[in-house]
Parts: structure tokens; sequence; C-alpha cells
């Protein structure tokens, strides 16, 4: 069970819209929002369905509203992006060096941005992190894409200010054109050539023994995977997968502080 600390909760509750209602407003007060995002996390450590939530907590279907609100209104983007903004000024987070990576999630349920592949239907989950393993991005897209063509998409769902140095990924990024895209925003990609490549080698032997630290971005995905939630889509609507997906991250990060 996760529970927010007062001053976890004191540093994000800004952003948060309930969080801004008059008191004075006619009508009934609206459930305490940290009691609504609790039963959330609840949702995402158990990866028990929304009915199943305890009697403890707000009921379910208020809870499932309200964060298919915060979804839609990216308030979960904007509270990852303030956190990882504030380590970065602490210190804590170093773009410098960061890893990229995909993980394969099942989708269980129907709807958007399912694709299909020789290990089932299901989605991506995107991610850089810096040399601590720390998230800097973290997104979702259907299965069926190769991770050379989301690398773009996946720095829009970039957290802080500055970019990377240097990008280390594997054998999957290993693309010329791509590296000449990352070259422009002075970004270096280094990732090892495939067996097959028949172009020149690009890759200087010595910059990618930095490939031997890749094993920090898998270690993201086990720290997330161990919010049950992850491991499969159930969702139908892609925007709430990625809202898990985040609260996932967030929790990584308040461990920081």
């Amino acid at each position: 069970m996760i529970r927010l600390s007062d001053e976890q909760w004191e540093r994000i509750r800004k952003h948060f819209p309930e969080e801004h209602v008059s008191d004075g407003r006619p009508g009934r007060k609206p459930i305490p929002t940290l009691r609504v995002l609790e039963a959330v996390l609840w949702i995402l450590n158990t990866g028990a369905q929304w009915h199943m939530l305890p009697q403890s907590y707000p009921n379910y279907k208020t809870v499932h509203r309200r964060f298919q609100t915060w979804c839609s209104n990216e308030v979960l983007r904007r509270v990852l992006t303030d956190v990882a903004n504030e380590l970065r000024d602490k210190g804590v987070l170093d773009e410098e060096e960061s890893f990229i990576d995909a993980t394969f999630a099942m989708a269980k349920g129907g709807g958007a941005e399912i694709g299909s592949t020789k290990r089932g239907k299901g989605m991506k989950i995107m991610a850089i992190v810096d040399r601590h393993g720390l998230p800097l991005s973290v997104s979702t897209h259907a299965a069926n894409h190769h991770e050379v063509r989301l690398v773009q998409l996946c720095f829009d769902f970039y957290m802080i200010e500055a970019k990377p140095e240097n990008l280390i990924g594997d054998g999957a990024y290993d693309s010329d054109p791509l590296d000449n895209d990352l070259r422009k925003d002075d970004i270096e990609m280094i990732a090892p050539h495939r067996s097959n490549r028949r172009k020149c080698a690009t890759q200087d032997g010595r910059r990618l023994r930095r490939h031997a630290r890749r094993w920090l971005v898998e270690r993201f995905f086990a720290w997330i995977q161990w919010q049950r939630r992850i491991l499969a889509r159930w969702e139908f609507y892609p925007k709430n997968f990625l809202g898990f997906a985040q609260l996932a991250c967030l929790v990584i990060l308040f461990k920081r502080f």
C-alpha cells in the first residue's frame, strides 16, 4: 500500500484542480484529492479491478472518474515534470549520460493504440533514464511500431529542459537517419551496430563502452513493473495506461527526496 507523506502531498497538491475549489462554492464539497490519489495508487500497486477498491477509500466510481479527468487534462504529466525539475535543481538527476529502451506490455482489453506482434497484442512503454536509472521520459505507443520511429515521440514527453548529451541504446537504435536527426539537437546517439549492417561503421569503439551500463534502463523497467497495473494494459483508453506509467515514475522519484 502506497501512502504519501504530508511533505510529498504539499509538493504536488497545487497541480490538482480540485484543490482550488473555493470553500464558499455552493453544493457538496469534493472528496479530498489526497484520498482519491491514494486510492489510485492502491490500484496501481495491486493491479486490482476498480470495483475491488477497499471501503476505506472513496467510492470506486468517483476515483475512476477523477483519475480519467487527470489523465485527459495531463495533470499527472505536469506533476511528474515539476518533481523531475526540482530533483534536477538539487543535483539528483543527471541527464549528461542517458539511456533509452522499451518494454512490452500485453493488452488484455480493447481500445486504441494497440499493435499486433509475435508476442501478441500490446503496447510499448518507452523510457529515457539518467545515469542513475531515474526517469527523464516515459511514454506509451502501439507495439507494432519500431523503436527507431518512436525516439522523437519519446522526447515529446521529456520532463526536464536540458536534453541529454549522450543517448545510449541497444542495437535496435542503430540508424544513421536517427543519428543525424538527434545531432541537430546536439544529442549523440550511442548504439552498437547490428550484425547485418552493410554500411560503414560510424560508432567510436571507445564511446561504445558506455553501452555496458545500459542495465540501468532495464532496472528502471523492473522498478515500475513492481506496480502490477503496469504489467498488462487493462484500460480501454491509452491515456489512462500512460497515467499509471507516470504515477509509477512519480513513486520512484519521490524516494529521492
